[in-house]
């Protein structure tokens, strides 16, 4: 009789091949927290009420449990003969997707999707059963609790103490068309487990002792709003996205603090903190990192210290580069649905606001719907800056940049005067262009301040070598007093340009080089087996970033976690290091050098996040300290230490799989 049946491929391909076109099924997953809260009553009522309303409906499985009330829903509804398969002397009943392709209903009932199949099944797991189904066009409608998504599967063991084994990937879940919350109070579903109605008596008594603890079906009823919160709130953005709405639709508060490196700041940043918990709201804390300004490094350390903080308090932090802060900070909130941004009024005096203004009054001004939140900052003892760059105080106020620009106007200079000894063209329109170019070069190489000042130091030299009574700076002509402004006015011009252009040449030149190390160690990772190989690709990608030293530990079940590289370096050989990699895998957080946690270890600790555990720590320490605080730099650290974690994951799978086959062929 087996033999006689078709083969599933082929008659998933007819099916595809008559089908009505490209159309693909819907699904639907009545979702809940624990077994008896009445996912399967729920999906046979609204089964019975579409039954009889026309639709051409099958009952491909549902898992009886000896209900009364589920048995007496069943009746009348048409039901797919199960298919037998006999496994270790006895029968087991399993969905048979097969048929259910060559019926070809409308929509199909499937119950528990994340149940694993019996051996010599079409898959291994129901929910490809569905996939086929929906790939074919049909709906499905299904049931699933909470704890069999994946990415929960550890939060659960570690609230219930009980691994669950049946699983479904993320992607499954997160694609539902639909998902209906079947929600009960733990009290009424445990007296429903202790009148019979969730499972047999003995059965009953079992699973109140062990998973069905209130404390238990609380954790995991929070867990199920909270999925089903997530899949409402992206369904909100999708249809804010779609209607290309430019104001944020407040169904979800968020709020947005800005951060800057002014001290007060960091009470801006408290402030939000504590108005997202009132507010049971998400955060984040975004900078702007103005293009063609180079702030001094004493501001840049302030303002890496705030986000530092933001990110120790539960912020998302983000760095934004811009032209202008208020406009900048308020197009990214739109895009992300802030609805409220928290910012530090500065305390200036009424006149100054009135004629120069602030960034709190232009996001006032054009913040539309977005609610503005301004706080009157206090003064903070600043905290000590560390010292040692050579440009500590910033490029403005560098004096071998202002001393390279004095000299670049000079050697103008003396090509104007030999263009003029030699009667060269017109020499005051020759001489114009020579110190015009002369400030482009200077805003080029050594940035704003300097051109500022190669500016005026041109036109003086131009009014005192070229104009009239010469070696002056009287002028006898005023025609040549709309000269000066005119190359007063280009050369700031050109300087701010030419600086502009220079910072997002910089900056897209780093951030080429990250994308391609993130490239270049992606396929190095993809050809290399073993956890020795894949931490040396890392290493040797992070070096030509970030040259310094690195270290990786790898987590133990024998206690501290094992160093697999430079255990003769001095990261290893400090003695905090053991026990800053175990917070780090413990806690899966950063900690070490420039955090507020162990800030007394020799490197940055970063973990090494895999699918379903920490697999280690990654650390780094760089020839230059402070460039660990860049959040950017941060980024990429984390995405090489998401690298190796995901290569880890398919090492270990690998290896999980031969030792399968291994066992199989004994």
């Amino acid at each position: 009789m087996e033999s006689a049946r078709p083969d599933p491929d082929v008659l998933l391909a007819m099916v595809q091949a008559e089908g009505a076109g490209p159309r693909r099924g819907t699904l639907r997953i009545y979702f809940g927290y624990a077994p008896g809260v009445g996912k399967t009553y729920a999906m046979l009522q609204a089964a019975r009420q579409a039954f009889r309303q026309g639709r051409n409906l099958l009952v491909g499985y549902v898992e009886p449990h000896a209900r009364p009330d589920t048995q007496a829903l069943l009746e009348g509804l048409p039901r797919l003969p199960l298919r037998e398969v006999p496994y270790r002397g006895m029968t087991l009943r399993e969905f048979d997707v097969d048929a259910a392709l060559q019926r070809r209903p409308e929509v199909v009932l499937v119950d528990e999707l994340a149940h694993t199949n019996a051996a010599g099944s079409r898959h291994e797991k129901r929910w490809q059963d569905v996939r086929d189904l929906l790939d074919a066009g049909i709906d499905v409608w299904t049931t699933l609790n909470v704890q069999h998504i994946e990415s929960l599967n550890d939060i659960v063991g570690q609230v219930t103490g009980v691994v669950v084994r049946e699983t479904i990937p993320d992607q499954v879940f997160e694609l539902a068309d639909e998902c209906e919350l079947i929600d009960l109070q733990p009290e009424e579903l445990l007296q429903r487990l202790s009148a019979g109605k969730v499972y047999m008596p003995a059965q009953a008594q079992r699973a109140i002792e062990r998973f069905f603890q209130r404390g238990n079906l609380a954790a995991l009823r929070e867990l199920s709003l909270r999925q089903t919160a997530q899949r409402v709130h992206a369904d909100v953005e999708s249809a804010r996205r779609q209607r290309a709405a430019h104001e944020p639709w407040a169904t979800n508060e968020r709020l947005l603090a800005c951060v800057g490196a002014v001290e007060s700041d960091a009470q801006v940043i408290r402030t939000t903190r504590r108005l997202a918990t009132a507010l049971s709201a998400p955060w984040l804390a975004v900078t702007v990192d103005l293009v063609g300004e180079s702030p001094s490094e004493a501001d840049r350390q302030r303002v890496y210290r705030h986000l530092r903080l933001a990110e120790s308090l539960g912020a998302e932090t983000v760095t934004l580069p811009g032209q202008r802060v208020a406009p900048t900070i308020l197009e990214y909130a739109r895009s992300r649905n802030v609805t409220k941004v928290v910012v530090a009024r500065p305390r200036r005096p009424h006149w100054q606001r009135l004629f120069v203004g602030t960034v709190v009054d232009e996001l006032i001004d054009q913040g539309g719907a977005i609610d503005i939140v301004a706080i009157q900052g206090t003064t903070e003892n600043p905290s000590p800056v560390p010292v040692g760059s050579a440009q500590h105080s910033g490029k403005l106020f560098d004096p071998r940049s202002w001393a390279a620009a004095t000299v670049t106007v000079g050697v103008a200079l003396g090509l104007a005067l030999a263009m003029q000894w030699l009667e060269v063209g017109d020499a005051e329109a020759n001489t114009a262009m020579l110190f015009l170019a002369a400030v482009a070069w200077i805003a080029y190489r050594l940035g704003h301040g300097p051109a500022v000042w190669g500016t005026v130091l041109s036109v003086l030299t131009f009014d005192f070598f070229f104009i009239p009574p010469l070696y002056t700076f009287a002028v006898s002509d005023l025609r040549y007093l709309v000269t000066f402004v005119v190359m007063m006015a280009i050369g700031v011009v050109i300087s701010t340009l030419t600086s502009q252009l220079r910072a997002q040449v910089e900056r897209t030149r780093w951030r080429e080089q990250r994308t391609a190390a993130l490239y270049q160690l992606g396929r190095e990772l993809g050809a290399i087996n073993g956890p020795p190989g894949l931490v040396q690709a890392v290493t040797r990608q992070l070096n030509e970033i970030v040259p310094g030293e690195v270290a990786v530990y790898l987590r133990s079940d024998a206690g501290l976690p094992v160093p697999i590289l430079g255990e003769a370096g001095t990261i290893v050989q400090h003695p905090v290091s053991g026990s800053t990699a175990q917070w780090v895998i413990d806690h899966n957080q950063l900690a070490g050098a420039g955090t507020n946690t162990l800030p007394n270890a020799p490197a940055l600790f970063l973990p090494i996040r895999g699918s379903r555990l920490t697999h280690g720590a990654l650390a780094i320490q760089a020839e230059k300290p402070d460039r660990l605080l860049d959040p950017e730099l941060r980024g990429f650290l984390e995405a090489c230490g998401s690298q190796l974690a995901l290569a880890l994951d398919r090492d270990q799978w690998a290896l999980a799989a031969a030792e399968a086959e291994l066992r199989a062929g004994e």
